[in-house]
């Protein structure tokens, strides 16, 4: 985990979204907390992620979710070597078809 990442506030935001019950309330906190590009750019990383996941090509996956090639490639790159909360958060949903 980044060092500089672990701050109180950081816990703070963390406990707030902990406390959020169901996607209504989510869309009211994140549409307070973000702008519509931020929150988009998050979603867009989700789905570049699970499309990875899935092993589709980078163009399959650029001409689905517009994302850049960069952007892809951070994605993957924090897949390959990251904290495994993509991982982690991909076991307890259902987004992926199964193997």
């Amino acid at each position: 985990m980044n060092k500089k990442l672990k701050t109180e506030t950081v816990d703070h935001l963390f406990e707030a979204i902990l406390s959020l019950k169901n996607k209504e309330e989510c869309y009211s906190f994140f549409e307070d907390l973000c702008t519509v590009n931020e929150l988009l750019s998050l979603s867009q990383r989700f789905e570049v992620a699970a499309m990875l996941k899935d092993h589709k090509t980078y163009l399959e996956i650029a001409e689905k979710t517009g994302a850049s090639t960069a952007t892809i490639s951070r994605v993957n790159r924090s897949l390959n070597y990251g904290n495994d909360g993509y991982e982690m958060v991909f076991e307890r949903i259902s987004i992926l078809p199964k193997a």
